[in-house]
């Protein structure tokens, strides 16, 4: 898929939208500087070519009680792509994995995960990651605080 071309406007639309998706049309549009017709036309093309991927709240964790962030380094035994794709899906499908990724290095897979406490990490590593035939090593590490996260992305910052 192309990557869409955007320009300056596209990317304060972005930008305001990262920093505040609850601002109405008209708001954002003023911030922009545009009239709201052009303004939401802009948007909507943004979500159309998949720039935009959605909106949604960000929770503070352990005001809901998921204090422990947990980030897993696994490995998995043979790649076989299929036993890998049936890895992925298996564990995208787990609630208490946030993030997972496909990397390259000493690890398979960067895995986020968030519980409440360190006795349901327990059984989340034992009675549902290891259990899968395809993992052969899993390294935690427990992150202590948490100073940044859920970051916009840096757009301008590369030529983009």
């Amino acid at each position: 898929m192309p990557i869409p071309e955007l320009d300056d406007i596209d990317r304060r639309i972005i930008a305001e939208l990262q920093a505040d998706a609850r601002l109405t049309n008209i708001e954002l549009a003023e911030r922009v500087g545009l009239s709201a017709s052009p303004c939401l036309r802009r948007v909507r093309r943004l979500a159309d070519e998949g720039v935009i991927a959605g909106y949604r709240a960000v929770l503070h964790r352990s005001r809901v009680g998921l204090g422990l962030t947990i980030f897993l380094a696994v490995k998995i035994d043979r790649h076989a792509n299929d036993r890998a794709i049936d890895f992925e899906s298996t564990v995208i499908a787990l609630p208490e994995v946030v993030g997972c990724h496909l990397v390259a290095g000493e690890a398979d897979y960067f895995l986020e995960v968030v519980v409440p406490d360190m006795e349901h990490y327990q059984q989340f590593l034992v009675g549902k990651l290891l259990e899968l035939p395809i993992v052969r090593d899993v390294r935690s590490s427990i992150a202590i605080q948490s100073l940044k996260a859920d970051a916009p992305l840096p757009l301008g910052h590369f030529g983009q």
